[in-house]
């Protein structure tokens, strides 16, 4: 596969060397570089332990993010507290820098939550299914916002797939028309299910924005450091009125699509020994270790805490409680509803057949 990364804004090189760039820069304190290694480390655990907890027969489903931490990370916590992000179902890195809990992620794909958390408490739209949909509704709801007079800025995130959805296009009009507060986030994987990039478009991703009137920014995903550094100017930009930005964050999926999936179908294993020498994690690592910010001791540490976080993760899992039948109908309407009523008595009138029968 071609690498496309010409001209991808980079602050840190896959041998975790500091570079500069001349647009784009980022100053952080200790504390910050070693807070990002950790959230990018714990989210790789509980995304292996949620693929491990489905192979198990314990989740239904699962979307791994394996080699896209640097992404989600980097992305979500250049956010500010009262901005709002729209996930696909594979941003578990952004669900975790706002603050859901990881068996919030895990309840709706174990079948016992019907919609994971709420999504105002930690300004973060629940997992999107169909894909593009999301986009369509954080430009929405940036026009809301917009309208309110307020300065917060919606992100809104997609694959290079999704790139082929008349729902992320049209969203991409309508941001530009209104000069809408969001930021467009496309992690470019390279693969939407089995198709690679050059299937889809003749251009590379970034490059499809001037089309509809506004900038794209390529950046390299698996740097956690300009990833943050593109969307603080993104959110800025988008922040003082001046619209929307396409980000391309050109980074690879290590693992499956989905746990339904089997890559190894339509992927040569060179490639994927190729990005193993690209990860986020590792070349984060290095540099901290270099610079003198972070010790063995301090990823040790973090390793201990991954441990713990799996382990009570396994536990948690296997005892959620499923819900009762009538529980779906809870929270369909705000007010009590009429229809709703009659269907919910339906159901339990049904349901209660069985058991007449097995008396």
């Amino acid at each position: 596969m071609v690498d496309e990364r010409v001209g991808a804004v980079q602050l840190l090189t896959p041998e975790g060397q500091r570079v500069s760039h001349p647009e784009y820069d980022i100053n952080l304190s200790d504390a910050e570089f070693r807070g990002l290694y950790r959230d990018m480390v714990l989210v790789r655990r509980i995304d292996t332990e949620a693929t491990a907890l489905q192979r198990q027969g314990e989740l239904g489903l699962w979307a791994p993010c394996l080699g896209q931490e640097a992404a989600q990370v980097g992305s979500a916590r250049a956010m500010a507290p009262n901005d709002f992000a729209f996930p696909t179902f594979r941003e578990h890195g952004v669900t975790w820098c706002r603050g859901v809990a990881p068996l919030d992620m895990l309840a709706m794909l174990r079948g016992v939550s019907n919609g994971g958390w709420d999504p105002n408490v930690h300004r973060c739209g629940p997992y999107s299914i169909v894909i593009g949909a999301q986009v369509l509704h954080g430009v929405g709801y940036a026009m809301g916002v917009q309208f309110d007079g307020a300065e917060d800025v919606a992100v809104t995130y997609f694959g290079d797939g999704a790139m082929a959805q008349g729902d992320v296009n049209e969203a991409f009009v309508f941001a530009a028309s209104f000069s809408a507060p969001v930021v467009f986030f496309c992690q470019n994987n390279q693969w939407a299910i089995s198709q690679p990039r050059d299937r889809q478009s003749n251009i590379q991703i970034y490059e499809r924005a001037a089309g509809f009137g506004f900038p794209g920014v390529q950046v390299d995903g698996n740097d956690v450091l300009a990833v943050m550094a593109v969307t603080r100017v993104a959110l800025d930009r988008a922040r003082t009125g001046n619209g929307p930005t396409l980000i391309e964050a050109f980074t690879y999926r290590m693992g499956a699509h989905t746990t339904s999936d089997d890559p190894t179908r339509y992927r040569l294993a060179g490639e994927l020994e190729t990005w193993r020498l690209r990860d986020p994690i590792q070349r984060l690592q290095v540099y901290l270790s270099r610079q003198g910010i972070a010790d063995r001791s301090y990823f040790d540490q973090i390793e201990q805490e991954g441990d713990e976080l799996a382990e009570r993760i396994r536990d948690d899992v296997r005892a959620m409680v499923p819900p009762t039948p009538e529980s779906m109908f809870e929270h369909v309407y705000a007010e009590p509803h009429a229809r709703m009523d009659e269907q919910r008595s339906e159901m339990l009138e049904y349901l209660s057949s069985f058991e007449d029968a097995a008396g």
